[in-house]
């Protein structure tokens, strides 16, 4: 019991610790590269949620995104509960399928298959999302927001995932050899639990379910 209760304790402080991470990346590095849309802004937080849930599952990413997205919406974003709500959205989009997949393969391929997944569900739901919630919180006409869809929001979330998957990559897997040399990242963590494992589909299921509910309801004029 002793002994859990210290790897329980080690986890809490390093998705902290993330979490700060993440949170300063993010209040750090903004930048705005889409001329026509400058109110889409990259940072590189959804980077270490991705690596935090690669080291302990996708029930770590929630938490996470959570707490960084709600620092955002107190300090740099002028988009209030939608921006929070959107930012939770595009981070579990992004880590949760990487996290599940690499949960269920823990090889170089599966945390290639699952990052990549990642990287097109995240660019599939944006897309998604910003058609059904864009228009109301940025007061734009949805016939507006259409042509934007393939021409800006696509390629900014290709780019801005495409590169978070790559930095991924590159930084978790020294980082998680240092983190076990230290005996801060237990070696057993890639058995994967079974609340782990249905945390992570039941988000996905919602991630993949809830949009389509509101593209139903705006079809049929409800929103």
């Amino acid at each position: 019991m002793e002994a859990k209760k210290k790897i329980d304790a080690k986890t809490l402080v390093i998705l902290a610790l993330l979490s700060a991470i993440a949170a300063v990346l993010m209040l750090l590095v903004r930048i705005s590269f889409m001329p026509a849309a400058m109110f889409l802004v990259y940072d590189p937080k959804d980077i270490i949620i991705a690596i935090g849930g690669l080291m302990y599952g996708p029930l770590a990413v929630l938490p996470m995104s959570i707490i960084v997205s709600f620092v955002e919406m107190v300090t740099v974003s002028a988009d209030g509960w939608v921006g929070l709500v959107m930012n939770i959205i595009s981070t579990c989009a992004f880590a949760c399928p990487a996290a599940l997949i690499y949960r269920k393969r823990r090889t170089l391929s599966g945390a290639v298959i699952g990052l990549i997944a990642g990287w097109l569900i995240v660019t599939a739901v944006m897309v998604l999302w910003n058609y059904i919630i864009t228009p109301v919180y940025r007061g734009f006409p949805r016939e507006v927001i259409v042509p934007m869809l393939p021409t800006i929001f696509m390629p900014f979330n290709l780019i801005k995932y495409g590169l978070g998957a790559a930095t991924t990559m590159l930084i978790y897997k020294p980082l998680s050899i240092t983190l076990k040399k230290m005996n801060i990242l237990q070696k057993s963590e890639g058995k994967a639990s079974k609340l782990s494992i249905l945390t992570g589909v039941l988000l996905a299921v919602c991630l993949a379910v809830i949009p389509v509910i509101l593209l139903v309801l705006v079809l049929n004029g409800v929103i």
